[in-house]
Order: C-alpha cells, then sequence, then structure tokens
C-alpha cells in the first residue's frame, strides 16, 4: 500500500514513525514534503528495506520532476522573507531545531538503527551530531556580528567600504544514505543560517529519519517552504540539480556521481559543493602506543562497517612494530561483534543494500582470486537471519597497484602496508587520487607536526579518533572535496559576496 493525499495525515513526528515501525507492517511514505505538508509522489515506486533483516519497513513514489518543480517553487516564494530575517532571528530557530532534536533524541536514535542498521552507539553519536551542528550555527548566527555586513579598512581616507554576504538563493541538498541526519544537519544548518531556501533530497535508501527531522525542522518554527523534501533515485536527484532555479547545489556521494553533477551545474554555471571519496590512511610511527594505534585502526575502518568516505582502510605500518601490530589487530577484530537492530550487543552493523554487500563481497573475491594474505577476519552471528552482513577482515602486504589499496570500497575491508621512514609514510599515504583525511600515530610531537604537514588531506588526527567538531572544517584535496562543509566556510559557502564601495 502507497501513500496517497486521501489517507489520513501521515505521521512525521519522530515518535509516530517510531511507533508504526514497532508494528511491524511496511510504511506508505509520502514522495515530498512542501510547506510542511506531505504529498504523494508520482514517480517510480521505491521499497525502503532494514538492513538487519531485508525485510520492507516502507514504500514510497519518487518525486517526478514537476513535482520538484513545485518543491522549488515554494522554496522561491519563501526566500524573501527568509533571506531578510536578520542573524538573531535566524539564531532562535537554529537553536530551537537543537533543542527539539535533543528532546527526541532516544527515538531519533531508535530510527537510525532501524533504517540505517547502524549500531545503538553510533546511531546515538550521529543524533548527538545533528543537535550540535545546529546549536553552532545558532550560536554563530548570534554571536557573529559580521555574519550578513562587514565594514572594510581600505587604508584610504577618501573612501569606505562594506562587504555584504547575502544568502545564494534557493539551494538543492543531496545527502547519502550512510549518515542520514547527520549529513542533512551539516548542510542544513549552514544553508539557513546563511539564509538560503533549501529543496533537500535524502537517499531513497534513508527516508525515514530524515521525514523525522523535517517535522522537528518545522515544529521548531521555521517558516513554510523555507524546507522542502524530494524523495526518489537518480531521476529526481538529476530534475532537482538541473533545476534553472537552483542557485547552489551541495552533494555528498560518489566521486562518479559528484562528477556528473559538476557537469549539470556546468552547464548553467550554477554553484556546487562536493563531497565525494575517500581512501584514507592511518599510519603506524615505530614509536606508536600500539594498543591505541589498534583502536585507531579498527575504529577508522571499520565504524559505521566501514560505510565512511573517512574510512582509514589503508594502514602503513613501521617495520619493526608490523608483527606485534598484526597480533594486536586480530584480537581486536575477533573482538568485534557483528549484528544488527536485534543485536543488541553489536558494535558493527550490516551494510545498506544488498547491492552494496555484492560489491564488497565482489573486493573479497578478487582479494582470495589474488592470493592476497587474509591476516584478521571477524564472524557473523549464526542466529543472523537476512541483512546485508559481511565480516570484517584485513589483508597484509597488500600491492600498491591493486584495487584492494587504491579504489574506495565501502566495507569493512582493511589493507597494511610495511614502510620504513616517516618520509616513505607520507609518499606512500599521498599516493592517491583521494586526499580527505589522514591519522597518524606516534609519540614524536615534532615528527607529527612534519608528518601532519605534509600529508595530502582536509583533515589530520593525530592521536586522537575521528572526532569532528562543527566549528572546525570537513573536506579533503584532490578527488575527494570541492570546497568545504562545516564552521564559518561551511556558512559562506551558501553566500554570495558583494562590496558596496562610496566617496567619504
Amino acid at each position: 500500500m502507497t501513500f496517497t493525499e486521501s489517507r489520513q495525515r501521515f505521521p512525521t513526528a519522530p515518535a509516530e514513525l517510531a511507533e508504526q515501525l514497532r508494528g511491524g507492517a511496511a510504511l506508505p511514505l509520502p514522495g515530498l514534503l512542501i510547506h510542511g505538508a506531505c504529498e504523494a509522489g508520482a514517480g517510480a515506486q521505491h521499497l525502503v528495506l532494514d538492513p538487519s533483516t531485508g525485510a520492507a519497513i516502507g514504500e514510497f513514489n519518487a518525486a517526478q520532476p514537476s513535482q520538484v518543480d513545485r518543491a522549488v517553487e515554494a522554496a522561491k516564494l519563501a526566500l524573501p522573507a527568509w533571506r531578510g530575517r536578520n542573524r538573531l532571528e535566524r539564531a532562535r530557530v537554529l537553536r530551537a531545531i537543537a533543542d527539539r532534536i535533543e528532546q527526541a533524541h532516544d527515538v531519533l536514535a531508535a530510527l537510525q538503527v532501524h533504517g540505517n542498521g547502524k549500531p545503538a552507539g553510533e546511531a546515538e553519536v550521529d543524533v548527538l551530531d545533528a543537535i550540535n551542528t545546529f546549536r553552532y550555527y545558532g550560536d554563530l548566527c548570534a554571536g557573529m556580528k559580521n555574519l550578513q555586513v562587514e565594514d572594510l579598512d581600505l587604508g584610504v581616507g577618501s573612501y569606505s567600504a562594506q562587504m555584504h554576504y547575502e544568502p545564494c538563493g534557493v539551494v538543492g541538498l543531496v545527502v547519502p544514505w550512510n549518515f542520514p541526519m547527520v549529513t542533512t544537519a551539516w548542510k542544513l544548518a549552514a544553508a539557513l543560517a546563511a539564509g538560503c531556501t533549501v529543496v533537500l533530497k535524502p537517499s531513497e535508501l534513508t527516508p525515514v529519519v530524515e521525514l523525522a527531522l523535517a517535522s522537528l525542522v518545522h515544529d521548531a518554527g521555521l517558516p513554510s517552504g523555507v524546507l522542502n523534501l524530494v524523495f526518489g533515485g537518480p531521476e529526481t536527484g538529476r530534475a532537482l540539480v538541473r533545476h534553472p532555479d537552483i542557485a547552489k547545489v551541495s552533494f555528498t556521494g560518489s566521486t562518479e556521481v559528484g562528477a556528473a553533477v559538476m557537469r549539470e551545474c556546468a552547464e548553467r554555471t550554477a554553484r556546487v559543493s562536493l563531497e565525494l571519496g575517500g581512501k584514507s590512511a592511518l599510519i603506524v610511527c615505530a614509536d606508536a602506543n600500539l594498543a591505541l594505534a589498534a583502536e585507531l585502526a579498527l575504529g577508522g575502518a571499520f565504524c559505521n562497517a566501514g560505510q565512511m568516505c573517512s574510512a582509514t582502510s589503508r594502514i602503513l605500518v613501521h617495520d619493526s612494530v608490523y608483527g606485534e601490530f598484526i597480533e594486536r589487530l586480530q584480537a581486536g577484530v575477533g573482538a568485534i561483534k557483528v549484528g544488527g537492530r536485534l543485536h543488541p550487543e553489536a558494535n558493527m552493523g550490516p551494510l545498506i543494500s544488498a547491492r552494496q554487500k555484492e560489491r564488497v563481497e565482489r573486493y573479497i573475491a578478487a582479494a582470495r582470486a589474488d592470493r592476497i594474505p587474509l591476516v584478521a577476519e571477524g564472524a557473523i552471528p549464526a542466529d543472523v537471519e537476512g541483512g546485508y552482513f559481511v565480516a570484517p577482515r584485513v589483508y597484509a602486504d597488500v600491492p600498491p597497484t591493486h584495487a584492494l589499496w587504491t579504489e574506495e570500497i565501502f566495507g569493512p575491508v582493511a589493507c597494511l602496508r610495511r614502510f620504513s621512514s616517516n618520509d616513505e609514510a607520507v609518499s606512500i599515504a599521498n599516493d592517491s587520487q583521494y586526499g580527505l583525511v589522514a591519522t597518524v600515530v606516534t609519540e614524536d610531537a615534532q615528527a607529527a607536526q612534519i608528518m601532519s604537514q605534509g600529508l595530502q588531506a582536509g583533515l589530520v588526527w593525530i592521536n586522537t579518533p575521528q572526532v569532528i567538531f562543527p566549528g572546525t572544517s570537513w573536506g579533503g584535496f584532490k578527488r575527494s572535496s570541492l570546497g568545504r562543509e562545516l564552521g564559518v566556510a561551511g556558512m559562506r559557502a551558501f553566500q554570495e559576496m558583494k562590496q558596496v564601495l562610496r566617496t567619504t
């Protein structure tokens, strides 16, 4: 049964959605959300599956291009009033959104587990990330006096100037399935702080928690039409990216699709930001605390079942500690508890879909065929029925040209290689088409500083897990990114600069 406008109001409140999911039937979902109201899509039908079981938890019809047109028109109509709000008014709304998400923390985490397959601990971190992001941008709006206008000191007495920061206009946000709600918060909070209105396309694989988040955003007092959602696959995404009234596109996803988005935007010189793939390195130096290094390697490679653009799945280990480090990884991988939402003790969940599982298994088959040494392998519980589970694996001495080493797998697969000097480690780490993040584990502060300067990556962690603060920045070098998210730069990415010069 699919959602239709004649049905009773669709329950977008988080608690209502959670209650419906507990009932076990597939939810009839809307295809779009315009002016805060759900509507049926008129396009292709999509099933939404629980990654832990493979069972259907929802179904919807995608938004057709004509419906995308209506969503963009709604955002256009809402733009003058929202862009006219001063920074303190925007701050109030953004802080209220953070408060609403915080109040719904437990329910949102449960929805994230149900719809994405994440273990409970990871889902709770995702909710906290969304809270902190909206709160950060609310505080930024409240405290940043030059958010909209800045006086410039020209050093010439006969002239004065101001820099005006104006919203780009209506922006299209395209977000992925691996961090629903989190990536949405990163983009949406920044766009709203900048004064833009939004048409958001979540992944067709994870719509439920995004609907719940949108409900909270509207309940927090965001004016009608400022945020609109369209659900669907590539056709819906293309209609949004190609729309002539979308002034800016912010996309997170694969490098290949990101290149296609960039080509579409180039046709009409639309603004574009891209957060794309990665194949990042973790460097374990000769003097590293190996217990810490193993912990960081396990988290960097297997968090979210390896479905992270920031996964540090290329692990470089100094010759002198290579054998001992492998032993520690073997123990750590053996302790990983794989399971779904019916396994509360699990700390690694399933992959998102059958398609993603098949993709990862092709890499594993290639490693087997090419006799790449498998030095650590986890296990899947015997009572798992259905779902898209792949056990974590670590391969050693992987050739530098092998697909296992060079390509983004997006699954729980890590690779090891040796190095004999820090300079060699940096050179190996940089030998990639990507440059998103890197991790360095060493007790030598000076060496860490030198290596961080040499690494071609947008973020370098030194002896720390993959912690991301909303006030910093997110993005990388080479084919990993175009532009930055989070922080002041993330908001400025949704603004145009206009200089006003006058004589005094």
